[in-house]
């Protein structure tokens, strides 16, 4: 029996040890992080169940004379639309409204393309809406007269897919109609108040404890909006709200199912990106960006695991933050985040003509190989990604291919070729480098789910 006990004193004295070390090793490379200027901003490390790190390090607004703290509240970009998809759904299994319905049988008034466009188009980005000119409104009425002076949508809805506001605009004005209150009424009401997020907010302004987002001239971003119904976060409320998520606390599996499920392989619905093993969340992540704000949530409910990232300073380097921590808990190497490429030299990027990216990139590697991260299969794919949110999809497939050829033993960049791929219809060649990608990395169960997706078309 003695040695027993003893035996399992000293497993638990090394299971405690290699969770300081963990926590030691995390706070290291945040802080280095930070002191090169690749990350301000606050931090939560769940494995387990358990905190492993939580930490605020960064600044309250440009002036970086005040030390933010976890008692703030960040924007969240995009991710801040799982509030109103969610609402959909509640109000979907309230039998108040069908994913089938169009949106004239809610929005009255508007041109005949809302007899077309349903409200799972909305959903899923398939509603042929044009994106507006977003910089200059200033309320939704402004946005819904945008709207309106159009009498023809970019394509027939449910063809294509096309990532903009202009569904989120709709979504939200569909659930005010139907509530009878304001979309922001509704997430404090239904959503905020039932899963104890006390300390989120809805389209702050000047209310205190808001981190303020800045650019690298330290020049602050107004807080203003375009459309409202905007929700910012603290660490804590943050990670409540996928929690609720997970259990299924405001919707049911099935619901949830739905706004995970997107029109095509590799695209973005309503929360993101996510698996679903039978009526069980496996797997969730979303980004999102506003202004100078970026925030990065990544979820493994089996595990107990979430990492969430908020930042008021954008560098672009969130998903090398968090590939870092995942292989910390992993007890992996990992590798240090450096300057982003993409950050620093978005102007020049712009600027170049395909047959120029690749030549470009490597003369800026043999100047700068030490204080950016080239040796990182990041670098290339934030910039392939940003070609293809800018619709050269091309010139992304010029750039994923390359980091294939410099990176051939990584899943993770055939998966972005792939998308690429994808993205040009071109199913053969999608195929051929998702396929790869599984091959390299038998984890890639978004990956899988594509490949199926693709197969029974």
């Amino acid at each position: 029996m003695k040695n027993t006990c003893l035996t399992l004193l000293l497993a638990a004295a090394s299971l405690v040890a290699t969770a300081q070390n963990k926590t030691a090793t995390i706070d290291s490379l945040i802080r280095r992080s930070n002191r090169i200027g690749v990350f301000k901003g606050n931090v939560l490390v769940m494995d387990k169940d358990k905190v492993v790190y939580k930490a605020a390090i960064g600044y309250t607004d440009a002036t970086e004379k005040q030390a933010v703290t976890n008692a703030y509240r960040f924007h969240i970009g995009s991710i801040a639309k799982e509030f109103n998809a969610m609402a959909i759904m509640m109000l979907k299994e309230q039998g108040k409204l069908n994913t089938d319905d169009k949106v004239s049988k809610y929005i009255t008034g508007l041109p005949t393309w809302a007899d077309k466009i349903s409200i799972k188009n909305l959903l899923q980005y398939t509603s042929g809406l044009p994106n507006l000119k977003w910089g200059e409104l200033t309320s939704d009425a402004e946005a819904m007269a945008a709207l309106n002076a159009f009498n023809k949508l970019d394509f027939e809805p449910g063809t294509r897919y096309a990532y903009n506001n202009s569904n989120t605009l709709l979504q939200r004005q569909i659930i005010a109609k139907i509530t009878g209150r304001s979309f922001a009424d509704f997430v404090k009401e239904k959503m905020l108040k039932p899963c104890g997020m006390t300390n989120s907010i809805v389209d702050p302004t000047d209310e205190p404890l808001v981190a303020k987002s800045y650019n690298n001239d330290k020049v602050q971003s107004p807080m203003q909006y375009s459309i409202t119904g905007w929700t910012a976060v603290t660490l804590d409320d943050f990670y409540k709200w996928e929690k609720a998520l997970e259990s299924f606390k405001l919707i049911g599996p099935q619901s949830t199912r739905e706004i995970l499920t997107p029109f095509a392989p590799g695209k973005q619905c309503g929360l993101g990106g996510g698996v679903m093993d039978g009526d069980k969340l496996t797997y969730h992540q979303h980004d999102g960006t506003a202004l100078n704000y970026q925030a990065l949530l990544t979820a493994y409910p089996a595990q107990g695991r979430t990492i969430i990232l908020l930042t008021n300073n954008k560098q672009n380097t969130l998903y090398d933050v968090d590939h870092a921590i995942e292989a910390i808990l992993d007890g992996k190497p990992y590798q240090q985040p450096k300057r982003s490429v993409l950050n620093d030299f978005a102007k020049q990027l712009d600027s170049l003509k395909g047959n120029e990216i690749i030549p470009w990139y490597n003369n800026l590697k043999s100047k700068y190989a030490a204080e950016y991260g080239f040796e990182n299969e990041s670098s290339l794919n934030m910039i392939g990604y940003y070609y293809k949110g800018k619709n050269r999809i091309d010139d992304a497939i010029t750039v994923f291919d390359y980091n294939t050829q410099l990176f051939p033993q990584s899943g993770n960049v055939f998966d972005s070729l792939g998308d690429a791929y994808n993205a040009k219809g071109d199913k053969e060649k999608a195929l051929l480098n998702y396929k790869r990608s599984v091959a390299l990395d038998s984890t890639n169960e978004m990956g899988k789910k594509i490949i199926e997706g693709l197969e029974k078309k």
